[in-house]
């Protein structure tokens, strides 16, 4: 299996840093990146081919680079962001991907069970209403995992000391649904 990664939001934050909580200093564009960075170590030490970890400020560049990969999985990587209330995971999928929900609800399940976030489920994206451009522009089975709200303090406070937790949780279930298929 071949997996293409890509952290939400600009390189280093600029232009775009995606969601941000100002009172720890975090930006989302800095977390998804360190979160990445492990995800495609675990996978590589688990045997997973890893053809892409890119990060970009534009989502057709994002959606060109992994259809031309060869990439068999497409995971984009990212932080919530609303009123300071809300918190959780959730993983946003295409509405008629089998694959994509196979392997949302196996990320998503290894995320609350690992780091104790509220279960958010999996949310459809259809696109032209509320679709998101990177699961309706690629070409292989795609999510979106949407990690914790970094606008919750003790969401932003997992994402901050936990990003080890988080990669290994969304590597764990990428193989999992690697196994699945086998």
């Amino acid at each position: 299996m071949k997996v293409f990664l890509n952290p939400g939001h600009a390189p280093n934050g600029e232009p775009d840093p995606g969601a941000c909580n100002e009172e720890l200093g975090l930006t989302e564009a800095g977390i998804v990146r360190e979160i990445a960075d492990k995800v495609e170590e675990y996978l590589t030490n688990a045997g997973v081919e890893v053809v892409g970890n890119f990060q970009c400020d534009s989502l057709d560049a994002i959606t060109s680079v992994a259809n031309s990969s060869g990439a068999d999985l497409f995971v984009s990587i990212h932080c919530n962001s609303a009123s300071v209330a809300a918190r959780g995971t959730e993983v946003c999928v295409y509405p008629d991907s089998k694959v994509g929900h196979a392997l949302g609800n196996c990320i998503q399940r290894q995320i609350v069970d690992s780091l104790g976030t509220v279960d958010r489920g999996l949310k459809e994206r259809v696109p032209g209403i509320n679709g998101l451009y990177v699961l309706n522009n690629t070409a292989m089975p795609a999510v979106l995992v949407e990690t914790a709200f970094i606008s919750n303090y003790d969401d932003a406070v997992k994402l901050r000391d936990r990003t080890d937790e988080f990669a290994a949780a969304i590597a764990r279930g990428i193989t999992d649904y690697e196994c699945m298929t086998v």
